[in-house]
């Protein structure tokens, strides 16, 4: 059956089809190894009448070899041997596993020759349409058909054949020589036979079927070898049937020549530059296509337009090569271009200049010409960095000053902009060495001569934000209620800020991908290196919690920079701040900086700072061991009286002194039974004693005795102590639990973790227990601290029992009730109570063991009051002696007390 398929005439649709069928036959077939059927003989060879590219496409496809179905691998056309030994020869290095050098070594794009990838894939017909118009001046030969229409008296179309002898032969006319004439000559030759001829009929002259020829593309060609090409193959067209040329070829001077002799030369070169194609001439039959090996190459790369390899005739110029490469581009250094030639044996260094009319340049075999990029800093340009409306570069020239930047508060800087501090970074020398310049930004803008700085080349003025926290920051623009296009520019300087913070770090020669910005400095310097270190240790905030434009993000590269150009021929650049100003720290050390400039850059004096008195640390000489003080009136300094504004010198630290016994807001809380209760604000020393009356004294239902007193310090303390308990209680059931000597009375895994989840739990109140009635009197003094809190209860009327009883509860006090009553109306003691532990936590908190001699001894009913807890603690025993049993649960205890006071708010 699939043999009478093929054995008709199908269309080539209908062909690919069954044979796709019959492949996945054979696959199956080859797979299972079924040897009792074999394709027949007639099956096999249509196979292989089919082109091979299809024959590939099908076998790749189904993944079959295809030389076990046709025995051997064709090619379309036979080659030179030579020139299958090299494709066989490329192949196999192409197939070769890639060294250790060749995987691991860096991606680089290597330059090619230029041209050569216009031939890239294997040969190719590329017959030119037979629908495409032919020129008048087609040579028309033997194997052409003429297509002649008669119309007029009769109406009649033929298709004839040039033959062998250059004639054609019309119906009813005579036979015409064509054979050499043109398309053009042809068409009035037949016009004017047919006119004469037939009287009253004309023709109308076009050619069909074009005759094929054969031609011979040799040299360094693909594939050299005879092809059998249309009548209106190019040399172009002859390339591509060849698969274009070896790698050695030449593109500037490939040959065609007919009967010996060369009638053109190709050079490929105008066609791909400057689109010439007038000497891609039209081949005829038996004509030689030779591409001849290259000749002189150069090599051009760097900012180029076309970098690559590119082929020289005899005599072309520096400017042809140039022309070549497509011209140089916006950012080339025209004036140093970079020339490798090899001369003799050895390589030499030649530097053109390209920029000039005439180049004094003539290019050889195997120079490497390297365009540089010219220099990233502007020639005459001042850059703006920081917290203003339009970040850049500004144009600079001689006699330009802050003002003409910064013209306006509102139109130049964002809304957060500090106006009372800014800087300018300006390059002292070739090493790029910095100096730093301070301004006030407010008064430079309105042309104040002190503040209003002349320019230099290259200066970058950097403007801050007065915040430094982004949460505080963007808080404030929310409050401002911005418009869209502020929103919009405060985007627009946000970004730009993080592409020209790289830019900055370039400009002052630092590398943040390669080094640390902060890093560690010499022993001479202490100080700063302490300040340094303690900043960082007290910071609260991470990196990303800064505000772009804060001191922290803006200063960080440039203090870097002075700290890595300090030597021993100059000293550190770098002065710092420390107390009560709003951002102590590292300064950069202006250039004639006065103590009230490191004030302005530290954000300026807190409320709290001592105006009258500060002090400057200064180290004499080279020893960091020499310091003096330098003490002088604040006060002078605010007021601007130049005699205390002392001259600040490299590594000073100043030191801004609090206001003596100085504190704000320092709040005490009242709650409960007080005839005012509520938050007040207190001054440094004062007692509770105070504060109660100006809180108008207790109500008259105050329990005084039960009154509970929080201080944040001791819940500090509390909580770390908490800590530690659970973590030598774990440490000390675990330890137990190895122990092979485990006794019946060990209490189980189940309430051991119980008992370790509720001391985790537990929060720490930082209760502290006072005698409130002695306070009252003012018999005893307690000086109040920021955060302290007292609770006054209403008067209480219960007795509470907790720990091992049977049902823990409240009883209502009644006076001459023993502790041993309280216990048995909760259900008496469980087994595993410690009942000589027992403990009274007392309605303020204290803590009282009963008489131990008699239970029912008179006394004990005294000892409880309203309010009173009695603990009935567990005894450890049942814990295998774990000592710290008992502590735990009595802190357990105690806090509970307090917080069952505080809740009964």
């Amino acid at each position: 059956m699939i043999a009478g398929i093929f054995g008709r005439r199908l269309g080539t649709y209908a062909l690919v089809k069954v044979l796709r069928y019959y492949i996945s036959f054979l696959l199956i077939i080859f797979s299972a190894n079924l040897l009792a059927f074999t394709p027949t003989a007639a099956q096999l060879e249509q196979f292989k009448n089919l082109p091979q590219a299809q024959q590939e496409a099908l076998a790749k496809q189904y993944g079959v070899d295809l030389s076990t179905i046709t025995g051997n691998q064709q090619t379309p056309q036979k080659s030179d041997p030579s020139t299958q030994s090299s494709i066989n020869e490329r192949l196999d290095k192409e197939q070769q596993p890639l060294t250790d050098e060749e995987r691991f070594k860096p991606k680089v794009d290597e330059l090619k020759p230029y041209g050569y990838e216009l031939f890239a894939g294997e040969p190719t017909s590329f017959m030119p349409s037979e629908n495409a118009s032919v020129p008048d001046n087609y040579t028309v030969g033997a194997g052409d058909e003429i297509k002649i229409s008669l119309y007029g008296k009769e109406s009649n179309s033929f298709s004839v054949i040039v033959d062998r002898e250059g004639r054609i032969s019309i119906p009813n006319l005579s036979p015409v020589e064509v054979a050499g004439l043109t398309f053009s000559e042809i068409k009035e030759l037949v016009k004017l036979k047919v006119e004469q001829e037939v009287i009253g009929v004309k023709a109308f002259v076009s050619l069909g079927q074009l005759r094929s020829m054969r031609i011979l593309v040799l040299g360094e060609a693909y594939k050299p070898g005879s092809y059998s090409v249309s009548s209106l193959t190019t040399v172009s067209h002859a390339l591509f049937v060849s698969g274009g040329v070896s790698d050695i070829a030449s593109l500037r001077n490939i040959q065609v020549k007919r009967a010996g002799k060369v009638v053109t030369n190709f050079d490929l070169y105008d066609l791909l530059i400057r689109g010439d194609s007038s000497k891609d001439i039209v081949l005829k039959s038996g004509d030689v296509v030779f591409v001849p090996p290259v000749g002189a190459q150069v090599t051009v790369e760097g900012l180029v337009k076309r970098p690559a390899i590119f082929e020289l005739k005899k005599g072309e110029t520096a400017k042809q090569l140039l022309v070549m490469a497509g011209g140089l581009k916006p950012g080339a250094y025209a004036k140093n271009a970079i020339v490798e030639r090899f001369n003799y044996d050895r390589k030499e260094i030649l530097s053109v200049d390209f920029s000039k009319s005439k180049i004094n340049y003539t290019p050889k075999d195997g120079d490497h010409i390297y365009f540089n990029p010219v220099s990233t800093l502007y020639q005459n340009s001042v850059s703006l960095i920081g917290a203003v409306a339009r970040p850049g570069n500004y144009q600079w020239n001689q006699g330009k000053y802050l003002s003409d930047i910064l013209k306006s508060v509102h139109g130049d800087l964002l809304p957060q902009a500090d106006l009372s501090y800014g800087l300018i970074v300006r390059e002292m020398n070739v090493n790029g060495d910095i100096e730093v310049l301070q301004f006030d930004v407010a008064q430079a803008i309105v042309k104040n001569p002190k503040n209003n700085l002349q320019l230099k080349l290259n200066d970058k003025i950097i403007i801050f934000s007065r915040f430094e926290e982004k949460e505080l920051e963007l808080t404030a623009l929310e409050n401002m209620a911005l418009t869209k296009e502020q929103k919009a520019q405060q985007l627009k300087a946000q970004q730009w800020q993080l592409y020209e913070q790289k830019e900055f770090e370039k400009f002052v020669g630092l590398n943040s991908k390669d080094e640390e910005l902060l890093v560690e400095d010499d022993k001479v310097l202490t100080i700063a290196e302490y300040t340094s270190r303690k900043a960082e240790e007290e910071q609260e905030l991470t990196p990303e919690e800064y505000a772009l434009f804060s001191r922290y993000n803006l200063l960080k590269p440039i203090i870097a920079k002075l700290k890595k150009q300090a030597s021993v021929t100059q000293a550190l650049q770098l002065v710092e701040i420390a107390g009560h100003v709003s951002y102590p720290g590292i300064y950069p050390l202006t250039l004639g900086g006065k103590v009230s400039d490191l004030i302005a850059a530290s954000g300026g004096l807190l409320e709290s700072a001592y105006t009258s008195q500060a002090e400057i640390t200064r180290i004499v000489g080279s020893s960091v061991s020499q310091v003096k003080h330098l003490q002088f009136d604040l006060n002078s300094v605010v007021k601007g009286e130049n005699q205390s504004n002392i001259t600040l010198q490299s590594k000073d630290s100043l030191n801004i002194f609090p206001i003596p016994n100085w504190q704000e807001n320092v709040k005490v809380e009242l709650k409960g039974e007080v005839k005012f209760p509520g938050t007040y604000t207190i001054r440094r020393g004062e007692t509770l004693h105070d504060l109660l009356k100006r809180a108008g004294g207790f109500s008259e239902f105050a329990e005084l005795d039960a009154a509970v007193f929080t201080r944040k310090s001791i819940k500090e303390q509390e909580e770390k102590q908490l800590t530690r308990l659970a973590t030598e209680l774990r440490r000390d059931i675990a330890s137990k639990s190895f122990q092979s000597s485990i006794t019946s009375n060990t209490l189980s895994y189940d309430e051991m973790s119980r008992l370790l989840d509720d001391l985790a739990n537990v929060k720490a109140v930082g209760r502290l227990v006072i005698n409130l009635p002695q306070i009252r009197d003012n018999q005893q003094q307690l000086i109040l601290q920021n955060g302290d809190m007292l609770f006054v209860p209403s008067k209480r009327d219960s007795i509470s029992v907790i720990g091992e009883v049977n049902y823990a509860t409240a009883h209502l006090y009644q006076k001459g009730i023993s502790l041993e009553d309280y216990i048995d109306q909760s259900g008496g003691l469980k087994s595993r109570a410690a009942e000589d532990r027992i403990y009274i936590i007392k309605a303020n908190g204290s803590v009282k063991v009963p008489n131990k001699s008699s239970w029912f001894a008179a006394n004990e009913a005294e000892e409880l009051a309203p309010g009173d807890t009695i603990v009935v603690p567990l005894d450890a025993e049942h814990m295998d002696k774990l000592t710290l049993w008992s502590k735990a649960t009595q802190v357990l205890y105690q806090l509970g007390v307090a917080v069952a006071a505080l809740s009964a708010l």
